[in-house]
């Protein structure tokens, strides 16, 4: 075997290798990801169920305030009212954030393989 085709024979097993590797570090970095979301969507629930029981008592002091100068139907009609408004412009706000996010991409790996994409590159051109 001359020493052109040992060499082309090392570089295949070498970028296979480069390439398995490269899969499993990608594998493990959106595992990560994927466990940190996990958890981080867990305790946006919890918050949001004790945000929500903490804003039903707050509604309901409000209705009973106005319920004090106005009849208690129009004090709950005019909170409904305003509360509906918020949740709209907040719905809002929310649906141009999403559109605005980027899906999660293993930003560590994509360097490493334009790295090594490179450096194979220029060791080709000696």
């Amino acid at each position: 075997m001359s020493d052109t085709q040992k060499l082309v024979s090392d570089l295949s097993v070498q970028v296979t290798r480069l390439v398995k590797d490269e899969l499993r570090l990608a594998r493990m970095e959106l595992t990560a990801k994927g466990k940190r979301a996990g958890l981080g969507a867990g305790l946006f629930g919890a918050a949001g169920t004790a945000a929500f029981y903490g804003g039903a008592a707050l509604v309901a002091a409000v209705i009973l305030l106005l319920a004090l100068v106005m009849p208690a139907w129009v004090a709950a009609l005019v909170v409904g009212v305003v509360l509906l408004v918020v949740a709209a412009v907040l719905g809002l706000v929310g649906k141009n954030q999403v559109q605005r996010a980027t899906p999660p991409v293993p930003e560590e790996t994509i360097a490493s393989v334009k790295a090594d994409i490179d450096m194979v590159k220029e060791r080709a051109h000696r």
